[in-house]
């Protein structure tokens, strides 16, 4: 069966990006969901290869072919929304109806896929997300990883630091049995990726609506370059 790709994005400007990008090759097939996450259900995932959710405009899947994974390599994505827990939301943290982790988590532990891929502000991680959402993983048998990995790190002009963190269904002891190769392997990384004076990703919004969703849509994206050097090294830790 051919592999295609799930997207879940609330938003219709980025979904519509997505939708753009498909069209042009720069990402793999797929269907974009722009349902609230809390209404997906498990069934609505069966049949797809890899699963993006608050996916934005596509981030993860266009960093997963700047980093040259298989389009069939069965995965799972997310960048959770960060408004709870950042300086320009209302700082309400976990009571914030924005904090969507729970809703994620559930459709994880009822899927269980194999290898899911995430990332966070530095804010929210020091209001004890991460301690959260590492804790449900490893409840559920995933083995897990973060590190901070700033833009600068693979030549942007600005800083945009980042958590960004694997769990993978592997035993704990087969990540450990690693270390040594994930280090040498994050090295190569970064050496790998430049950021490109032009990559295409940021043209294929033409036509529709202004420059306030455009900012907005680039606001709350990652950036693709570091994504894909932190995909590449997380990738090579396993076994």
């Amino acid at each position: 069966m051919k592999s295609r790709d799930y997207h879940n994005e609330i938003d219709p400007y980025a979904a519509q990006w997505t939708r753009n990008l498909m069209k042009k090759g720069l990402i793999p097939d797929g269907f974009v969901d722009e349902r609230d996450i809390r209404d997906v259900q498990p069934m609505d995932l069966w049949g797809f290869t890899r699963c993006h959710f608050f996916s934005g405009i596509a981030g993860w899947a266009y960093a997963l072919r700047l980093a040259g994974v298989p389009d069939d390599f069965p995965l799972w994505t997310g960048s959770c929304p960060c408004q709870p827990f950042s300086e320009a939301g209302k700082g309400a943290g976990f009571d914030d109806e924005r904090h969507l982790w729970p809703a994620w988590q559930w459709l994880i532990s009822q899927s269980r896929p194999p290898i899911i891929l995430g990332e966070q502000t530095p804010r929210a991680i020091r209001m004890g997300w991460l301690d959260l959402v590492a804790n449900d993983l490893e409840r559920l048998g995933y083995a897990f990883g973060a590190v901070l990995i700033p833009a600068c790190a693979v030549g942007a002009k600005h800083i945009r630091e980042r958590i960004w963190f694997l769990a993978d269904a592997a035993s704990e002891r087969r990540i450990n049995d690693r270390r040594q190769q994930c280090s040498s392997s994050s090295d190569e990384a970064r050496s790998l990726y430049r950021w490109p004076s032009e990559s295409g990703f940021s043209r294929t919004s033409d036509g529709i609506l202004g420059r306030m969703a455009l900012v907005r849509a680039f606001g709350n994206s990652i950036v693709p370059q570091v994504a894909a050097a932190f995909i590449e090294a997380a990738l090579a830790c396993r076994p």
